[in-house]
């Protein structure tokens, strides 16, 4: 007989299996020699009392054996399969090569940038010298953006497809079990990096191919449909279909496409600063102490507030974090957030963002919204001086508009300088954050305070373009066999949402051969 039940531990009890044992048997009424075997499917933390706890969703096997679980995907070989060409070799790209590989198709993923090792002397680069590789830096390279921004897998993108698949093959290529069962499951900017090799090898093993410095300069279409790319101005790589998954910085694409007359969006997106507070504070905030006991992990928050018709509120919030340049051009200021896997710095930082609309951006470019983003990061650099010293503040300044004196200790390696972030700010963004971040202060306590500090610009949340496609069939409209796929095109927000918008994009490539 199988159970499900939910039982409660204290943090420092979590790991005590005589414990837990009892507990489930007490629930059960049962007595604890009948419990053969329990699996833990989901664990949470619950601060909203004072008193912090651990809730526990469990099947427990009572007067059976537990059945082993077993995931294993045996990939078949692909080698002189139908090819499918995927522009990216992000979270989309590298879940719709194994997808297409599962299918019975051969994936050639082109990726601008460099292998995950490679491309950690360009970040070393960006973090000590500020000079930035518009091949190869945070955003482009092996893994996307997703490899160097902390490997956060928490989704609501329950109805898209298989969240299960998606952290399974985590799991599979290298990841903790601990994903799949963490109620905001999390893998560290320290971990992926072997992960997403270990999916590289998966992908190459089987027959498919991942080809580096691959930069896809046009798209050959013939009378409506795709026949292939061109890489790197010269070579011709011929397909039936392509998978566009280049994430939501490759501004080049979307002017390729624009150039070509094929349909794009202007669409909405989000701009604002990255928080940053001391975590000590955040911790006595969520978890209503003093000082954090050793038997949780740095706090974790969530805050929106509506202020006026705009929405304002924090994302990809980054537990004992920091602050990573993620500039994709040169003259650029872009800033984004990560964390190891055991998040233990000093500080917590936090995208904090207001929503920009089609009205606020006048005109009919549908490449209106990414130009403007462009210059407001553009502006960023020439506050900061140069160099990718960012722009920033304290919090409490800029809500009164002051200049800060001095700023606090950060995480933001190329540096900061005190600016008034008012003059990089479109002027409704500024006030929607200045009367917003108050009303943070008063929902968590000690959250506005002087002690945090506000770094400049946070731009790069989502697409500012959508390429549009068909809800059934994922091709664009105007051209059969190109799947605009995951964030870059606008339908996907994040590493497991992109995953899964990749593999049903390999699904769909299938139905059209």
């Amino acid at each position: 007989m199988q159970k499900e039940i939910e039982i409660t531990m204290a943090p420092e009890e979590r790991e005590s299996e005589t414990l837990r044992l009892k507990k489930l048997a007490n629930a059960l009424h049962i007595d604890v020699l009948r419990i053969k075997g329990h699996k833990i499917l989901k664990r949470s933390i619950d601060a909203r009392s004072r008193k912090v706890i651990y809730r526990l969703q469990i099947r427990v096997f009572v007067d059976e054996a537990p059945l082993a679980d077993v995931y294993t995907v045996n990939y078949q070989n692909v080698s002189n399969s139908r090819p499918v060409v995927i522009v990216g070799a992000g979270p989309a790209g590298l879940f719709a090569a194994l997808q297409c590989i599962e299918n019975g198709l051969k994936p050639i993923v082109l990726e601008r940038g460099k292998d995950v090792k490679q491309r950690r002397r360009d970040l070393a680069a960006i973090n000590k010298e500020g000079i930035v590789n518009t091949e190869s830096n945070y955003c482009y390279g092996e893994g996307g953006a997703g490899t160097y921004s902390d490997g956060k897998l928490y989704t609501r993108s329950n109805k898209r497809g298989d969240i299960n698949k998606v952290l399974q093959s985590f799991v599979q290529h290298g990841a903790t079990e601990d994903i799949l069962i963490d109620a905001r499951p999390h893998i560290g900017t320290n971990k992926l990096p072997h992960i997403i090799t270990a999916i590289r090898e998966t992908i190459l093993n089987a027959g498919g191919e991942v080809r580096f410095d691959q930069k896809v300069t046009d798209i050959l279409i013939d009378f409506g449909r795709v026949k292939g790319v061109v890489v790197n101005e010269a070579e011709r790589l011929l397909a039936d279909a392509v998978i566009l998954a280049t994430g939501h910085s490759a501004r080049d694409i979307y002017e390729l496409l624009h150039h070509k007359a094929i349909l794009v969006e202007a669409k909405p997106f989000a701009l604002g600063v990255r928080i940053e507070h001391p975590q000590a504070i955040i911790d006595a905030a969520q978890y209503h102490c003093d000082v954090r006991s050793g038997f949780l992990p740095p706090a974790y928050y969530s805050l929106v507030e509506q202020v006026g018709s705009r929405g304002v509120f924090s994302f990809c919030m980054c537990p004992g974090g920091i602050i990573a340049p993620c500039a994709t051009y040169e003259n650029e200021i872009v800033v984004n957030g990560w964390s190891p896997s055991k998040r233990n710095n000093p500080f917590a930082n936090s995208g904090t963002v207001v929503q920009i609309t089609l009205e606020d951006v006048k005109g009919d470019d549908p490449l209106r919204m990414m130009h403007f983003q462009s210059q407001i990061e553009q502006a960023a650099f020439k506050l900061g001086g140069g160099n990718l010293v960012a722009p920033a503040q304290r919090m409490v300044d800029f809500v009164e508009g002051r200049l800060s004196a001095d700023l606090p200790r950060n995480s933001y390696l190329p540096g900061t300088k005190s600016a008034m972030l008012k003059d990089t700010l479109p002027d409704f963004v500024a006030l929607s954050l200045k009367n917003a971040l108050p009303i943070f202060g008063k929902k968590m306590k000690g959250y506005y305070t002087n002690e945090a500090i506000l770094v400049g610009v946070e731009s790069r949340s989502s697409s500012p373009v959508r390429i549009p496609r068909d809800r059934g069939t994922f091709q664009h409209p105007q051209v059969n066999g190109l799947f605009p796929c995951a964030e870059g095109a606008g339908y996907a927000g994040g590493i497991v949402s992109a995953a899964i918008d990749g593999i049903n994009c390999a699904n769909a490539v299938l139905k059209i051969f």
